[in-house]
C-alpha cells in the first residue's frame, strides 16, 4: 500500500512539473492573511526575491498589486507589497511569474542612464522616455575577491578645502558622512558631486522626503552635475523593499561603470534609511530585535552593500563612495552609526554647534578621520595636518577661559599659537556652496598657516 501511495505521489509531481512547463499556463496561490506590511499566501513554492502579482477587487480598478517574496514558513509564503494594497480581498489569487523569470531581477545598465533620474525599478521620474539600452544586469553581483582589488594609492580631489587638506580622500575609498538633521549634509554632498574629479557620478537618494529629492537634483546637484550623473530615487513613501532595491540598484550601476574602467563617485543618502528599510522587513516577518530594535539581519546587510564599492582590479576603474549616516539626536553611538564607522574607511562628522554658528561646511575636524590618508599624502603634509589638529584641539579645550579673558598669555606656548592662528584656521575650514578648492590650493593654504614647519625636501637637503 505504501509503495502504491508513493507511486501516486510521484505521478502527481510529474504531472505538476509538466503542467508548469506548458506555455500559457499560469500558476497561482491564494492569499490567506494580511497583517501590517506582510501578506501570507499558500499554494505556491517560490524562491525569496520572486515578484508576484496579487489580484485586486474590480471596485478598485481591477488591476493587480506587485509584491515580492521576502520569507517562508513551511508551505506558507511571506510577501511584501511594492504598492498600495487597497482592494485586496481574502483568498485573492496570487500569480507566479512566467517560467524562467525567477532567476533574479534584471535592470537596465549602461551609458544611456547618464543624465537620467529613475526610481528603484528603473522607471523614469524625469518625464522622459525610458532609457534606450539593451544592456541589462542582475541586481546583485558576485562578491569581489579582496586580494584582486587595487590598493588605495591616489588622491581624489573632492573640491572641499577642509576635506582635501585635513581629511584627504583616496580614489576607491569609502567614507561616511555622519550628521543629524538640518546640519548641511545634503549641501556638502552636492558640493562634492559638482566638484569631484570623477568620470561618472551615481546618486542614490534612499528614504528621503520627496521635496528633498527634487531640491537635491535641481538646486544642489545642478545641470553640470546631472549631466554626468545617474540618480536613483526611492523616497520615504515607497515600500521598504523598493528603498533597499534603490540602494542596491545605484550600487550595481556604479559597479557596471567601474568594470568599464571608469572612476565613479557613488553618493548614498542615506545608509541609515537603508538599514531602517531592512528593519521594517525583518520585524514584519518575525525576526527578533537585537540591538536597540534592529534585528541581526540589518548588520549583515550593511557590509554586504558597502563592500561592493571600492577599487576594481589592477589598472581598472574605481568606486569612491560617500554614505550619509543619520545620527538620531546627534548620538554618535547610535547602533547604525557605530556599525557604519567600523566598516567604512573613514568618517566626516558634521557638528550642529558649528552649523548653528553659521560655520559651513560644519565639519568637526577633531571627530573626523580618513583611514587611508597617511598612505596618500607626503610627510610634510601630514605634519601640518597634525599641527592644525593640535592647535584646534587646544583652542577648543580652553575656549571658555579665552572667551571670558581668564587665560594669561604665555602660560602655554601651544595655546598662544592657537589663539593667534585661530581666525585663519577658522577661515580655512569655511567655504561657500559655489566655491571650489582644488587639492593643490588646499595644501598651499594649509602650508601658508605653518611656514615654520619645513617641508621634506628642505629637511633632506639640510
Amino acid at each position: 500500500m505504501s509503495q502504491r501511495l508513493a507511486r501516486w505521489l510521484q505521478a502527481i509531481d510529474d504531472k505538476e512539473q509538466r503542467m508548469a512547463s506548458l506555455s500559457g499556463i499560469r500558476r497561482y496561490g491564494r492569499l490567506t492573511r494580511a497583517t501590517g506590511l506582510i501578506l501570507e499566501a499558500v499554494g505556491l513554492t517560490l524562491p525569496i526575491g520572486t515578484l508576484c502579482r496579487i489580484e485586486r477587487d474590480s471596485a478598485h480598478g481591477g488591476d493587480s498589486v506587485e509584491s515580492e517574496v521576502v520569507g517562508f514558513n513551511g508551505q506558507l509564503l511571506y510577501l511584501m507589497p511594492l504598492e498600495n494594497t487597497d482592494g485586496i480581498l481574502p483568498g485573492a489569487r496570487i500569480y507566479a511569474p512566467d517560467t524562467g523569470t525567477t532567476k533574479g531581477k534584471m535592470l537596465p545598465l549602461g551609458e544611456a542612464l547618464l543624465g537620467r533620474v529613475l526610481d528603484a525599478r528603473a522607471r523614469p521620474l524625469d518625464n522622459l522616455p525610458a532609457p534606450e539600452t539593451r544592456q541589462r544586469g542582475a541586481l546583485f553581483s558576485m562578491p569581489f575577491n579582496p586580494l584582486l582589488r587595487e590598493p588605495i594609492k591616489s588622491v581624489l580631489d573632492v573640491g572641499v578645502c577642509a576635506i582635501n587638506g585635513l581629511l584627504t580622500v583616496g580614489r576607491g575609498q569609502r567614507m561616511g558622512l555622519f550628521a543629524g538633521s538640518g546640519v548641511g549634509k545634503s549641501v556638502l554632498l552636492g558640493m562634492m558631486a559638482r566638484y569631484t574629479k570623477a568620470d561618472v557620478i551615481v546618486v542614490g537618494l534612499i528614504g528621503e522626503r520627496g521635496r528633498e529629492v527634487k531640491d537635491f537634483i535641481e538646486n544642489i546637484l545642478g545641470k553640470e552635475g546631472l549631466s554626468r550623473a545617474v540618480v536613483i530615487a526611492a523616497p520615504a513613501d515607497v515600500s521598504p523593499i523598493l528603498r533597499m532595491q534603490g540602494a542596491d540598484y545605484a550600487t550595481r550601476i556604479a559597479e557596471d561603470f567601474r568594470d568599464q574602467g571608469l572612476n565613479v563617485l557613488l553618493i548614498m543618502d542615506s545608509l541609515t534609511r537603508y538599514a531602517m528599510a531592512q528593519r521594517e522587513i525583518a520585524l514584519a516577518i518575525g525576526e527578533p530585535p537585537a540591538t536597540k530594535g534592529y534585528p541581526p539581519s540589518v548588520f549583515a546587510r550593511l557590509p554586504a552593500l558597502v563592500e561592493r564599492a571600492g577599487n576594481g582590479v589592477q589598472g581598472g576603474g574605481s568606486i569612491t563612495a560617500f554614505y550619509t549616516v543619520l545620527t538620531e539626536g546627534d548620538d554618535q553611538q547610535d547602533p547604525i552609526a557605530d556599525s557604519a564607522r567600523a566598516i567604512l574607511d573613514g568618517h566626516v562628522v558634521l557638528s550642529r554647534r558649528l552649523a548653528e554658528a553659521g560655520h559651513y561646511p560644519a565639519i568637526d575636524i577633531e571627530a573626523s578621520i580618513s583611514r587611508a590618508m597617511t598612505e596618500l599624502i607626503p610627510p610634510q603634509h601630514y605634519k601640518k595636518v597634525q599641527r592644525f589638529k593640535q592647535l584646534l584641539s587646544a583652542w577648543q579645550r580652553n575656549r571658555d577661559l579665552i572667551s571670558v579673558g581668564a587665560y594669561a598669555a604665555g602660560s602655554d606656548p601651544l595655546l598662544d599659537q592657537a589663539i593667534e592662528l585661530y581666525p585663519q584656521m577658522e577661515h580655512f575650514l569655511q567655504q561657500g556652496i559655489y566655491e571650489r578648492s582644488e587639492y593643490e590650493a588646499s595644501f598651499a593654504a594649509l602650508s601658508a598657516l605653518f611656514p615654520d614647519l619645513p617641508d621634506h625636501q628642505k629637511e633632506s637637503s639640510e
